[in-house]
């Protein structure tokens, strides 16, 4: 039996050095690649008619949000069902698929917003903060060695706090400003920091699709608000 297999039945933070750097490396290779097929998926949806179907939907009636934010809850559920409860690798990717193309479809009216309604340096901007932050975020994991698990308490009431107030606003028509986007941004830096934190404490070394879903998931949360923040600033 090989060392890689001898490491798969603990976390990572305690597999032999070897089998550890091959975890890291397959995570973020795999998160790599979630947020290159969510970019190509968003632009073939950008430049379809789904995408003036879905703002139009969603711009004349709050329910076609609800909808459109309850099928994505469904598809997160599930996604994370698959990637985190199978052992089967095929099952595992599949979740992660599904985690993609759900954060697409839910992405596009604002991405659809942003890129003919906006200007056009919102966009990129946007999406190179978000990089920029993930990536400090993640050194800043990597190299304090701190355990952010007492982080989870903090994420599970935001978490349902934050819902309440979206859920709040789309059904009475409230209006969440700047500060709004700008305390997610840091909720999600906080998810952030907890997912390394989590992955590398607790997660095996054969568990890279789910790692990774955890981080892209974390990543698109960022990348919204970011996004939003910078909209609302054009």
């Amino acid at each position: 039996m090989d060392s890689y297999s001898q490491d798969y039945s603990v976390p990572a933070a305690q597999a032999a050095p070897e089998a550890r750097a091959e975890f890291i490396r397959k995570t973020y290779l795999h998160l790599a690649g979630a947020v290159l097929l969510f970019a190509v998926i968003e632009y073939f949806l950008i430049h379809s008619p789904v995408a003036e179907m879905m703002f139009n939907l969603i711009g004349s009636s709050r329910y076609g949000w609800l909808l459109l934010l309850g099928g994505f809850i469904a598809a997160s559920w599930m996604a994370t069902h698959l990637a985190h409860k199978q052992t089967s690798a095929g099952i595992q990717y599949l979740g992660l698929l599904l985690l993609i193309i759900a954060e697409a479809v839910i992405f596009v009216p604002m991405i659809y917003i942003a890129v003919f309604y906006s200007d056009p340096s919102v966009l990129p901007t946007a999406a190179i903060m978000t990089g920029v932050l993930f990536a400090g975020l993640t050194f800043t994991a990597f190299t304090m060695g701190t355990d952010f698990s007492f982080l989870r308490g903090i994420l599970t009431i935001g978490g349902f706090a934050a819902m309440g107030l979206i859920l709040c606003a789309v059904i009475f028509g409230l209006q969440l400003g700047t500060w709004f986007s700008v305390v997610m941004i840091v909720f999600a830096g906080g998810a952030i920091l907890y997912d390394t934190s989590n992955i590398m404490r607790h997660y095996p070394t054969d568990r890279h699709v789910a790692a990774s879903l955890e981080l892209f998931a974390s990543v698109a949360m960022m990348f919204w608000y970011v996004l939003r923040l910078f909209m609302s600033r054009d």
